[in-house]
């Protein structure tokens, strides 16, 4: 029997609506709405609708989209773990979500959920899935790494003790800026080409992720989005928010797959944060704050280890 795709579409809408639902809640203004259809004459057909909000009460930029399109040949992006793939019909969808919060003590988050089918000519349908999340701070909280660990691990314990570490040692290699030298944030999971478990388990297993995301992250913006904070704090936001750009534009494989595919670019760029800053070989000062980033989260930890200690909230532990 063909996979069931239909039943990954009704899936991925359901989970951009409850997402939006929640986060409408939280920021108190309401997220725009952009449906978008691409017909036969183009490079993808398919369709999507880009939900997305600038200038929020809560969060400065954000987004959530989902897409589903089909093409005549899988780009190189998608292809790097399954040559034999190259140049195949394909068909993918997946809802993805950025957010990019005002208040620099309220970290950025990411998620992704979504589904590749490759059919190529004369042969059965060959399915894998991918995504995850993770968490950039900018002040870092121990406590808030911790919580958005754990719920990852939580979330994928019923498919196998040994897909947390797995997925976050994957999470941890790939979003480090090769040439900085540095992780984005303090990680969370990741996977892709994912179908060791057999469609049905591994599509469980990837609604498992995408419904945890709302538990990770929004008991964290509650606990951060009413410090206080100044200038110093909105400078370094900036400035570390340059290494997001550059991840994205330069290794981050939806973004390539996007535009190697003749994807819609302003919801592959939806992703990019609203002010952002460079300097020349900048450092923070020792024992700021900035420099705990550096120090204390901008390396691997086993953040949901059961013998971590507790911090104290709102302390930067």
């Amino acid at each position: 029997m063909p996979p069931d795709t239909a039943a990954v579409r009704d899936y991925l809408l359901g989970l951009q609506s409850r997402l939006i639902d929640a986060l409408q809640a939280e920021d108190g203004r309401p997220f725009l709405g952009d449906g978008w259809t691409r017909g036969p004459e183009e490079r993808l057909q398919g369709d999507g609708l880009t939900r997305l909000i600038e200038d929020g009460g809560v969060f400065e930029r954000g987004g959530c989209n989902f897409s589903h399109v089909r093409g005549p040949a899988l780009p190189p992006s998608a292809t790097q773990h399954r040559a034999e793939l190259a140049g195949a019909p394909f068909e993918a969808m997946g809802v993805s979500l950025v957010l990019h919060p005002r208040n620099p003590y309220v970290p950025t988050a990411h998620m992704n959920v979504r589904m590749f089918a490759a059919r190529p000519p004369g042969r059965e349908p060959v399915v894998w899935f991918g995504g995850g999340m993770d968490l950039t701070p900018y002040y870092g909280f121990d406590d808030d790494a911790r919580h958005f660990h754990r719920t990852c691990r939580d979330a994928l314990a019923p498919f196998g003790a040994g897909l947390y570490p797995r997925f976050k040692r994957w999470c941890d290699e790939y979003f480090f800026l090769k040439h900085r030298g540095e992780p984005r944030g303090v990680g969370g999971v990741f996977y892709d080409d994912f179908a060791e478990l057999g469609f049905e388990r591994s599509f469980a297993m990837t609604r498992a992720v995408g419904d945890a995301f709302a538990t990770a992250y929004l008991p964290i913006v509650r606990r951060r989005r009413e410090l206080p904070y100044g200038e110093r704090e909105r400078d370094f936001q900036a400035y570390r928010r340059g290494r997001y750009v550059e991840f994205n534009l330069v290794y981050d494989r939806g973004t390539l797959f996007g535009l190697q595919s003749g994807g819609r670019t302003e919801s592959i760029l939806m992703s990019m944060p609203p002010i952002v800053k460079w300097r020349y070989a900048w450092q923070p000062a020792p024992g700021t704050p900035e420099a705990r980033l550096y120090a204390d989260f901008l390396r691997p930890r086993d953040w949901a280890a059961d013998d971590a200690p507790a911090g104290v909230p709102g302390q930067g532990a």
